[in-house]
Order: structure tokens, then sequence, then C-alpha cells
């Protein structure tokens, strides 16, 4: 059997009991000052506002990425960050998620990317 050190992390966040899901300029500043606060460099940000709401959101980094996506009528935000690099600390982004959104509640799961794991039979 032959392992390898993860490529990258992913971090997935569900907050619940969240404010402002419905705001597109504080999803997009969300976007932006986590981008910051992980030590990564971005490259772009999208924003996309449904009708009647929600919001969809991302953030390329050269890193990888942080998106986002709202659900209003549930006060629900579902966030992925994904980061790869020794520089970028991902977890730095949940007091931004705390500071935009206020959530009542956050569950999260963190994911080790690029980890290959070869079994000979």
């Amino acid at each position: 059997m032959t392992k390898i050190d993860s490529l990258g992390i992913q971090i997935v966040i569900d907050a619940w009991g969240c404010k402002n899901t419905n705001n597109e300029t504080l999803v997009r500043e969300f976007l932006e000052e986590s981008v910051k606060s992980c030590k990564a460099t971005l490259l772009s940000v999208h924003t996309h506002k449904f009708s009647p709401q929600g919001i969809s959101g991302v953030a390329i980094i050269s890193e990888s990425h942080i998106s986002i996506h709202t659900w209003p009528e549930y006060n629900y935000a579902a966030i992925d960050i994904f980061t790869c690099g020794k520089d970028v600390e991902p977890y730095n982004a949940l007091d931004v998620v705390k500071k935009i959104f206020d959530p009542e509640k956050i569950t999260l799961n963190e994911l080790k990317r690029g980890v290959s794991i070869e079994l000979l039979c």
C-alpha cells in the first residue's frame, strides 16, 4: 500500500439560523473577507441573486475556491472552502462566517483532498 499526504483541505460548512442570507453585497463581502482571512490569493469573485430569493457566489483563488449558496427561507448557508498550499489557513474563515451571518449553529466537515491509497491485490 502506498500513501501520499493530502494535496488540499476542503471544509464543508452548514450554517443555520443565519442573518443576511439574501443580501448580495454582504455575501460578496463574506467571500472577499474570507479570502483575506485565509491568507489566500484572490483571482475573481462572482455572485448571483436568484428570484425570489437566494444567492450563490464563488471566490476563485490561486489555491482553489470558496463558495456559498444561501437559502433565506431557511436562514441557511452552505459554504465550501477548498484550499491547497501550506500557507493558507481555511479555518480562519469561520470568524467571517460568524461576523457576516451570525449563525445560531454551525456544523463542519473536513475532507483531505488528493490523498491516494493504492491497494494491491
